[in-house]
């Protein structure tokens, strides 16, 4: 049906990768019995009580031990599950994130076996036994007594993922490939193993044939049983063409090439939805492939807010007046912060600076070291973003009506490189000639962008202004739209406000206009290019000798965000660093560091654009934007503590002590204290002399 493009994946029961675990949220309990019994036992009526281990920080793996003091630990969380009270007793040395984990479990059992009616109860081990609840916990057991050490099974047993080691296989034979491992070792004629240790891929030439194919299977589990690998190896196998992420990543990097692969899914899917439909299934959608964006606006900040944009000049800065908003020259770089009240009346920030694409490093630095004290002044609270030139994302490009892109540059930096290098110095003036392409119909994509001036630049399905000294025209391609009309109106009043602006359609030009843009030349439609909509990915992350190791979070929701955690968020069009409340603030640091590799990771392995917008967003802060990616729940922001506490509090109204008891909301305080950072991050002698 798929084509044999499928990635396909072997699933040992307790032993199941959290990526198939991501579909059972929030847990499987497996049952006793088989289809024979359909899963009953003889005493269904009656209430039997259990006792389960949890086991997982993201996706819990919850089974069945033998209800006995015995089965307890130190190191564990467990379940008891009686018919009047569910208990959850935590290890000594249990993970706190594993804690809360289970208590998705036990509203699982609470909800699914106690129709939603039954009391919770904590036990903390090591806690005084004359609390009630633990006295309760204890009598169940027979009465308190010192539990053992935790007993080494195969549960524990967790394999080290490796450094990735290539065998070809040939007649069902596997030969040890003393190679570094790149895309172009793999032979379309060929069958080969990746061992990564605790993870086998199988990858398949699409040249290959059946036998081949069957005996490459065969080979490997052969291989898994000389090695003495435990059962809870897990193989994946995967077809030239259509390799995931996590196979790509053990090479040193992944040339990519889509469109054999999107043809290949779109057959596939198109299968799919074929044999749907055939069953009376609604299939609508289900057999397109990526599509364009569409002109549905996606969630923009609160209007009516305070915009401040300064352009860095060296060591100095220059605030932008009011009617320069929105002007940005492609030789600088600029903070743009913008303050605003919430759904909640809560003063939200949305902090970022822009890199032009022809500024100096110099500015660059500055721009990311004085957008990160102003950051720091503000207790982390707004989203810090850094935006490359082409890359604006919509919330962005929002904020200015309209946003004007210019040649060339008026910091001193740049000016000085310009000199330099002996190059043509293209700076925009406001009595020279420049053209103007009109992008965009909508509020959240209207960028207007300087493009030389010459008639072949123009375009039928496109709108231009034309500048020549005090003149102004806009010039409608017959293929435009009207939002595209109205924005040209608008530029040019923006351009030079005041001046009478002629107006002319494609081929109702006037000599005048084809002489300011040097003689009438042929042009050709501009083919738009589109962004396509892709799934987007949570990730959470290690560092490992300096090189970036990401792990993917499948099917991800709101629970997913840890607090003790850092997160990467990948929508394609964005990157989000997530620093949860509880991370270390040295650690809070390196948000960009870490956002970009993994820029440079995705960009080598996923076509991911290295100028991609980057941001980094604290618990408690995440602005509209990034929220939709979830189905949100606002109230989660306001509990305190670490993850346990947080989930506690949520699921079941039980309190705990809160690890921070602030705000966080400095309001105006906060406010003065970010305007002295940007002062004294430009302006570096004025400290020295206050010292």
């Amino acid at each position: 049906m798929l084509g044999g493009r499928a990635v396909q994946h072997r699933e040992l029961q307790g032993y199941e990768s959290d990526k198939f675990l991501s579909y059972f949220k929030p847990c499987i309990i497996p049952l006793e019995g088989g289809f024979a019994s359909g899963f009953k036992t003889p005493e269904e009526d009656k209430f039997e009580t259990r006792l389960y281990i949890c086991k997982g920080k993201r996706a819990i793996r919850v089974k069945e031990v033998p209800f006995a003091r015995s089965s307890l630990n130190h190191d564990d969380v467990f379940i008891l599950d009686t018919e009047n009270k569910i208990y959850q007793f935590n290890g000594a040395n249990s993970n706190i994130q594993e804690r809360a984990k289970a208590l998705e479990a036990i509203q699982h059992l609470k909800e699914t076996y106690h129709n939603g009616v039954c009391d919770v109860a904590i036990v903390d081990d090591g806690k005084l036994q004359a609390e009630s609840d633990s006295g309760e916990f204890w009598v169940l057991f027979g009465g308190f007594a010192p539990i053992g050490k935790k007993a080494i099974c195969d549960d524990d047993v967790v394999l080290e993922t490796t450094a990735p080691k290539l065998y070809s296989i040939n007649n069902g034979q596997l030969k040890l490939e003393d190679t570094v491992l790149t895309k172009s070792i793999l032979e379309n004629n060929k069958c080969f193993l990746v061992d990564c240790g605790s993870d086998l891929f199988i990858w398949v030439g699409r040249l290959t044939q059946v036998e081949e194919r069957k005996a490459a299977s065969a080979a490997v589990e052969e291989f898994i049983a000389t090695q003495n690998r435990p059962k809870t190896t897990r193989v994946t196998r995967v077809i030239q063409g259509y390799e995931n992420h996590t196979f790509k990543s053990k090479f040193e990097s992944w040339p990519v090439n889509s469109a054999a692969g999107s043809a290949g899914a779109e057959e596939g899917r198109g299968k799919v939805a074929a044999l749907l439909k055939q069953q009376g299934v609604d299939i609508k959608g289900a057999s397109k492939s990526s599509a364009p964006v569409d002109e549905e606006v996606p969630p923009l900040l609160e209007g009516d807010g305070k915009l401040e944009v300064y352009c860095v000049n060296g060591s100095a800065k220059t605030a932008l007046p009011k009617e320069e908003l929105g002007k940005f020259y492609s030789g600088d770089c600029y903070i743009v912060l913008y303050t605003y009240h919430s759904g909640d009346k809560r003063e939200e920030f949305y902090l970022t600076y822009w890199i032009g694409k022809d500024s100096i490093p110099e500015d660059q630095e500055m721009a990311f070291q004085t957008a990160n004290s102003i950051w720091n002044s503000l207790k982390g609270r707004p989203i810090l973003g850094r935006i490359y030139q082409g890359k604006e994302p919509p919330q962005f490009i929002a904020l200015f009506q309209p946003m004007v892109i210019l040649k060339g540059g008026i910091s001193s930096g740049y000016q000085k490189f310009v000199e330099e290098k002996g190059l043509k110095d293209e700076t925009y003036s406001g009595d020279g000639i420049a053209l103007f392409r009109i992008s965009g119909t909508s509020i959240h994509n209207n960028k207007v962008l300087q493009v030389d001036a010459v008639s072949s630049n123009l375009s039928p399905t496109d709108c231009f202004v034309l500048q020549s000294g005090n003149s102004m025209f806009t010039w409608i391609g017959n293929a435009s739209s009207y939002e595209q009309q109205q924005w040209a109106a608008k530029v040019a009043e923006f351009l030079k406000p005041g001046v009478a602006v002629k107006h002319c359609k494609e081929g109702t030009e006037s000599s005048a206009f084809w002489f300011a843009l040097g003689g009438k030349q042929n042009y050709t439609s501009r083919n738009a290019t589109h962004d396509v909509v892709r799934e987007s990915h949570l990730y959470t992350f290690s560092l490992r000798n300096g090189k970036l190791e990401v792990t993917e979070i499948f099917n991800f929701s709101q629970d997913d965000l840890l607090t003790e955690d850092m997160m990467v968020l990948d929508t394609h069009g964005e990157v989000f660093v997530w620093m949860g409340q509880c991370v270390d603030a040295k650690e809070k640091q390196k948000a960009f560091e870490i956002g970009q590799k993994y820029v440079e990771h995705a960009a080598a392995f996923e076509s991911l654009s290295p100028d991609v917008p980057l941001y980094k967003v604290v618990e408690g802060n995440e602005p509209c934007f990034f929220r939709t990616y979830f189905s949100w729940d606002n109230t989660r922001s306001v509990i305190h503590g670490n993850s346990f506490q947080k989930k506690l509090s949520l699921l079941f109204g039980m309190r705990s002590e809160s690890g921070s008891k602030s705000s966080g909301d400095g309001g105006p305080t906060q406010r003065a204290s970010a305007l002295a950072a940007l002062s004294s991050a430009f302006n570096p002698s004025a400290q020295k002399n206050k010292a």
